[in-house]
């Protein structure tokens, strides 16, 4: 019995290592290419078709620099090798997820941005970012076709006692045909991310241009707004409060917005979306104010119920979504109540994502061709 044991325990170490050696000697493609998220004119940091990255630091004087972003080092990133002309080298240990990703390299243990790739705002900072190709990248992707405009306005804020920013898509033609008004969507932010995370990290001016030249949607303005009034330190999100903002964008952006752009300033031209922490706030903004949306989205943004709803002659449509690696069974589950309920509702799950950009990309493009189909 002993030598039984001996020997499956000894047959499943070999397989194991077999498989281990097998996995290891996969050979990586060379065909790494620039980050589409880089600065002009610099060549690192490199991604392959097999969805590696490989990284380059200048720091001749550091003893250790190590990138944040993805597999293989101590504390999950990636640990550089040094060579003899002061650069600092290396490659994911396996293939990334497809999509944008934040990351950050450090340097004897201080934080810093590769100066190799632009920065994008989130985690409540400037972060570095790079971009994995992903097998569906054409429907984000910049092409030659008509273009919409993102401006930026600053609103005056009599409760924060402060002007205050966003940014307002408008779509191609806007400016052609003065006597057109559109539907509007104010769309949100996650958490540690501002107004610019939508376009910059997001691409939802593209996704938007590319649906319209398809002919796939009817356009609309995208408003978007920083999500923050109240200063939220230690305690996160338990310290947020949604009055604050609820206010900012119904009281005064809104207002704004209807006098300084063609809009069709009632509920039905309204809708409002948000991912993440966004979802959270369009969630509690709809609920409280019925008769300013008729159209709500959350995406990774938790659920509607049927109960919580207090007029539903005020909700025509109801769009809930997440990745395949988050809660989809709960999204699944909520809209199904939704619809026994007699809401126009769907449900979206973005297959092999998580809580990450290219989840609310795919969710965006889901979204957008079923808003003010009425």
């Amino acid at each position: 019995m002993k030598q039984y044991s001996f020997f499956v325990v000894l047959v499943f170490i070999l397989s194991a290592w077999m498989g281990f050696g097998q996995t290891s000697q996969t050979p990586i493609a060379d065909d790494f290419k620039s980050s589409t998220a880089n600065q002009p004119g610099q060549e690192y940091p490199q991604v392959n078709s097999q969805g590696y990255a490989r990284f380059q630091i200048l720091a001749p004087e550091a003893r250790s620099v190590v990138v944040s972003l993805g597999l293989g080092g101590a504390k999950g990133g990636t640990v550089l090798a040094k060579g003899e002309d002061g650069y600092w080298r290396g490659t994911t240990a396996g293939a990334m997820d497809e999509g944008f990703h934040y990351y950050h390299v450090t340097v004897d243990g201080g934080i810093f941005n590769d100066p190799g790739a632009l920065s994008f705002y989130g985690s409540t900072r400037w972060e570095s970012g790079i971009e994995i190709p992903a097998h569906d990248q054409e429907f984000y992707a910049l092409k030659e076709v008509p273009h919409g405009n993102v401006q930026q306005i600053l609103f005056p804020s009599k409760s924060t006692g402060t002007p205050r920013r966003a940014f307002v898509y408008t779509p191609p033609g806007y400016h052609k045909d003065k006597t057109v008004q559109y539907p509007v969507l104010y769309l949100q932010h996650g958490w540690g991310e501002d107004e610019t995370a939508w376009s910059n990290q997001g691409r939802v001016h593209l996704i938007m241009d590319n649906l319209i030249a398809e002919g796939k949607i009817k356009p609309f303005l995208i408003v978007m707004t920083y999500g923050m009034t109240n200063e939220v330190k230690y305690g996160g999100l338990a310290s947020f409060r949604i009055e604050p903002f609820q206010t900012v964008l119904v009281d005064e952006l809104i207002p704004y917005v209807d006098s300084n752009f063609r809009t069709l300033a009632s509920q039905n031209g309204r809708a409002m979306a948000g991912l993440s922490m966004g979802g959270m706030e369009t969630h509690s903004i709809t609920i409280n104010k019925p008769y300013v949306f008729s159209h709500y989205a959350l995406l990774s943004g938790g659920i509607y119920k049927p109960e919580e709803i207090k007029d539903k002659s005020k909700v025509k449509f109801i769009f809930i979504s997440c990745g395949s690696r988050e809660k989809p069974e709960s999204v699944k589950n909520a809209v199904k109540s939704l619809k026994d309920a007699g809401y126009n509702a769907v449900s979206y799950i973005s297959e092999n994502t998580a809580h990450e950009f290219l989840t609310w990309r795919r969710s965006f493009k889901e979204l957008a061709p079923l808003l003010f189909k009425e």
